[in-house]
């Protein structure tokens, strides 16, 4: 999925020659060109999806790629501006749909759904977590997003080892780690539940 040597505009996997010539040639016409400009979206893509706290974020960073790609003949023709900033609004729509599907949110939300009115809608206390997520330290967002992003068996053993010998902490500090920043994360969902809609981003 990534690039590599003499070819900075390597196909994504999963897409046509097609669909890919004419996503370079939406960047620009030269190809030289259209190629480094792919490339930095994709440097800034990977970025943004870092800075949100994503465990995947060239996964995400590519899915961005592909699902312009794939809609580039219908958008290009009529398309004013920056092309740069269609696929950063791209992103947002799949930096959303990495929330909702995200492992961590079903630990956090179950906890959180026990003890606040039942009216309270499932996409609600996601959007809630969503926030709380944003409002942590870069060291415990990464934290915490890898921490839950395994939860089954072996994979899970495996991958949380990895992660304490990465932070330098043993396995026991690294629960006790993740159980506080859980804690803390429960707490700010709960309070943005009773909270106003209009002052749930603040």
């Amino acid at each position: 999925m990534g690039t590599t040597g003499s070819a900075p505009h390597k196909k994504q996997e999963g897409l046509t020659t097609e669909s890919f010539a004419r996503l370079l040639e939406w960047l620009d016409r030269d190809r030289e060109r259209a190629g480094q400009k792919y490339e930095l979206i994709r440097l800034r893509l990977i970025k943004i999806f870092v800075c949100r706290g994503c465990s995947s974020a060239e996964e995400l960073a590519d899915e961005t790629l592909d699902r312009v790609a794939r809609k580039v003949e219908e958008i290009a023709e009529g398309y004013l501006g920056d092309p740069a900033l269609y696929f950063y609004g791209v992103a947002e729509k799949i930096y959303l749909e990495y929330g909702k599907r995200s492992r961590l949110s079903v630990p956090l939300l179950g906890d959180v759904a026990e003890r606040n009115q039942p009216a309270e809608t499932e996409d609600t206390r996601y959007a809630c977590l969503d926030q709380c997520i944003k409002n942590l330290s870069q060291p415990n967002r990464e934290l915490i997003l890898l921490y839950y992003g395994h939860n089954h068996g072996k994979d899970k053993i495996d991958k949380r080892k990895e992660l304490a010998e990465k932070w330098g902490i043993r396995a026991n500090a690294l629960r006790i780690r993740a159980h506080r920043i859980r804690e803390s994360l429960k707490k700010c969902v709960s309070d943005c539940l009773q909270r106003p809609y209009s002052k749930r981003s603040e």
